[in-house]
Formats: C-alpha cells, sequence, structure tokens
C-alpha cells in the first residue's frame, strides 16, 4: 500500500529524530504534520516546525506546520483538527514529543518531575486519544511511540527512576492500545535505539561531543520507523521493537553507514 498520500502526525518533529522520521516518510509520499513548539531556532538546537516543512516538500511530501505544546488539551485538539481539515484525515501518530532529566531521587525538581510527566506521559495519552477517532477510519492506522522495552531490574530505575517511569509509562500505554484498538485494525508499537543517537539533546546533556562520535545517525531510527509503519494488517503490533533488529529482519546488514564515526565504538542507549 506504501504512503503515498498517507497522513502522519509526527510531535517533537522540529529536530532529531522527528525530523529524520518526517524527512524519510515524506519521501515516500507522505503528507507529514510537523507538530512541536518551536517556532522560532534555538542555536543550540536548530530547527523549527517551519523549516522541517520546508525540507518535507522539498524530500517530496507535502508539509503542515503545527506549533503545539501536548500539555495543553486545547492545542492537541485543534492541532489534530488543523490536520485533518488539511489532509482530510489521519493515519500514522508518531508519539516522539519528550522531556529529560537524567536525575536521582534527590536531584529531581517537583517541577522537573511534573515537566517529565506532563509530556511523556500526560501529553502522549492525550496526543493519541484524539487522533483514535481518525486513525480507526484509516485503511492502515499505526501508532508508533517512541519509548524503550519495559525492564524493571533495578539497574535501570535506581539511576534516574522520575525519567525511568515516564518512558515505560509511554511504552505501557503502546502495549494497550495494541489490544484496545486491535478490533479496529490499528496497530501500536514502541521504537527504541540500540546505541545513542547523535542529537542536540544527546550532545547537550548527556555526553557532548565526544558521545557524538560514539553515537548512530538519526537516520536509522527514520529507516526502522518506515518499515514499522509500512506493514499492513496488524502484521506489526504489540511490541517494543529496537530499531537494529527491525533492520535485520529487513535484511540490511551493513550498520556503518548509520555510524558518526565508523572508527569509534557505538555506546549502547542508557536502557540497553
Amino acid at each position: 500500500m506504501g504512503l503515498q498520500q498517507k497522513t502522519v502526525f509526527i510531535t517533537g518533529a522540529s529536530r532529531g529524530i522527528g525530523r529524520a522520521i518526517a524527512l524519510k516518510l515524506a519521501a515516500e509520499g507522505a503528507n507529514i504534520v510537523i507538530a512541536a513548539k518551536s517556532v522560532t531556532e534555538d542555536p543550540r538546537l536548530g530547527g523549527t516546525i517551519y523549516t522541517v516543512a520546508e525540507e518535507v516538500e522539498q524530500a517530496g511530501g507535502k508539509g503542515l506546520a503545527v506549533q503545539l505544546d501536548i500539555r495543553q488539551e486545547e492545542q492537541v485538539a485543534a492541532a489534530v483538527e488543523q490536520a485533518v481539515s488539511k489532509f482530510g484525515g489521519i493515519d500514522v501518530l508518531i508519539n516522539n514529543a519528550s522531556a529529560i532529566q537524567l536525575s536521582g531521587t534527590q536531584q529531581t525538581e517537583a517541577k522537573r518531575f511534573d515537566l517529565m510527566h506532563a509530556i511523556n506521559v500526560r501529553g502522549t495519552f492525550l496526543m493519541t486519544q484524539h487522533c483514535i477517532p481518525h486513525l480507526k477510519k484509516s485503511s492502515n492506522a499505526h501508532i508508533l511511540t517512541l519509548s524503550p522495552p519495559v525492564n524493571l531490574h533495578s539497574k535501570w530505575l535506581a539511576p534516574h527512576v522520575a525519567y525511568t517511569i515516564t518512558k515505560y509509562n509511554m511504552s505501557m500505554m503502546a502495549l494497550a492500545w495494541a489490544a484496545e484498538f486491535k478490533a479496529d485494525k490499528i496497530a501500536s508499537n514502541t521504537l527504541w535505539p540500540r546505541t545513542t543517537i547523535a542529537t542536540a539533546a544527546v550532545k547537550n546533556l548527556l555526553g557532548g561531543e565526544d558521545l557524538i562520535q560514539r553515537s548512530r545517525s538519526t537516520d536509522i531510527v527514520a529507516d526502522a520507523a518506515y518499515y514499522i509503519v509500512s506493514k499492513e494488517n496488524l502484521q506489526y503490533t504489540g511490541n517494543n521493537f529496537i530499531d537494529e533488529e527491525v533492520l535485520q529482519a529487513e535484511g540490511v546488514s551493513d550498520f556503518d553507514k548509520y555510524a558518526i564515526n565508523p572508527d569509534a565504538g557505538l555506546f549502547p542507549d542508557l536502557f540497553l
């Protein structure tokens, strides 16, 4: 069936992984809703909803830039209606927007705890809730949430419990939606990278340029996302996918092309 003329709504799409997925799916002929807060460029982060919309058009898709704070339900509802008014429906929702702080219990301020829960959990829930009526009308509907496999071993929980539980909540919701909406033929999966990914967040918050050199490009996540949302008839649903495994299943064996520096040792993602 392909993605030609399919409408993909991507949160947090002004930069990083969200932008990469937008451009990959646009190259396949999809309509892309670029939803994010960024309307003016931050030199540390780069990109706005408008610059990505232009890139989407250049890549071969149709773009709609929508300023959106997914913490605000009225904005979520308005953004969904704007997308449907422009493109006639929604076929794929990609829950990519997320807030991060890798701190221990005593170092996590209440306002940061609340922010991560408001965006990662509540925002993802509201975004999906408002898209469901339109996804039900699609001939090949997908929800793809960028969150890790759930592993309750203390080594994953102890270092940054506030952040970890928000990401696990995202994954549990995605698995719930696979079951809840199976009869409506809406596929729901999660996707997470095997290694760190070269994004502004990794550079600014996690490890600087040294970690960037040991990371893979956003293209690996975008390519994996493409294969997942291209599947039909619930062939893929209820899975916690890892990008590398998705690509291996598609016959991809050359992963050096995704490495920022093929000579540097890759750094595993913090949840893997």
